[in-house]
């Protein structure tokens, strides 16, 4: 028997569902659909979102489907590198994979997400993503371009706090929104790439360049909602470094934000 007059109920507070797509790992034999948990960490317990993770081995006929169900957009990094041929070059660094399912279908999903109003992060291999899908194009070598650093990590075989930690400084745009957010003029950042921004994409617009001029960080303005592309590695113990914590709250409360017109 139910005593009303002691009977509480529970609210549930809906979390921003934040799509994440996954890329292809082969493991002895058997193929997989993989995310790292430290790109999820921060989705979850800084941007206080809900993280869905996506299959892009299938095809792109799902899209809408699961932007119908979307707050927002998340790419992450991958050990894994875009096909040069989607940006009209030949393919350079073939001791790299490739995982062209996910190219196809991160392409695609930045393209209508983006036309729909989805707030989008994207993170290393997600920025350039970003970038190609407007017509961009990369280095497939910044360590061998002429006047460029080398952006890759010091020591591939060191403990992985020595891998992410920091390594250049960055130079953000004045006056800008990301500059206002973070609340400095520059800052060091991890580095652990070995391909960068060539050319932006069109209506892209760098917000943060490196020492030797490679674009670090880009938005795209033709679009109201945040939209963020960065180089570097937020997500790395993001809990622990104050600046990442306030990339992914604005990321969190535009997802929010967005959820809350629907």
């Amino acid at each position: 028997m139910i005593n009303n007059n002691t009977e509480t109920t529970v609210q549930t507070t809906r979390k921003p569902i934040v799509l994440v797509p996954t890329g292809a790992k082969e493991y002895g034999g058997h193929w997989y659909q993989l995310m790292g948990k430290k790109y999820l960490d921060p989705l979850v317990h800084i941007a206080d979102c809900a993280p869905v993770m996506l299959p892009t081995a299938y095809g792109e006929d799902r899209i809408e489907q699961y932007l119908d169900m979307a707050d927002a957009i998340f790419l992450s990094g991958a050990s894994t590198n875009i096909d040069p041929t989607l940006y009209g070059q030949e393919w350079l660094t073939q001791d790299q994979a490739q995982d062209k399912g996910r190219d196809n279908f991160n392409i695609a999903l930045i393209r209508a997400g983006l036309k729909r109003g989805l707030p989008f992060l994207g993170i290393c291999r997600g920025f350039q993503e970003l970038n190609v899908a407007f017509g961009g194009d990369l280095y497939q070598k910044v360590h061998e371009t002429p006047g460029m650093q080398d952006h890759r990590e010091k020591d591939s075989e060191a403990p992985l706090t020595e891998q992410y930690g920091p390594n250049h400084s960055i130079k953000l745009v004045p006056d800008t929104w990301l500059q206002k957010i973070l609340g400095v003029n520059d800052m060091m950042v991890n580095s652990l790439h070995g391909q960068g921004v060539k050319t932006l994409g069109r209506g892209i617009v760098a917000l943060a360049h490196a020492e030797d001029g490679l674009v670090e960080a880009a938005y795209c303005p033709e679009f109201s909602q945040f939209t963020l592309g960065v180089q570097w590695h937020p997500e790395w113990l993001a809990t622990e470094n104050p600046l990442s914590v306030k990339l992914f709250k604005a990321f969190g409360q535009a997802a929010r934000d967005y959820s809350g017109q629907r």
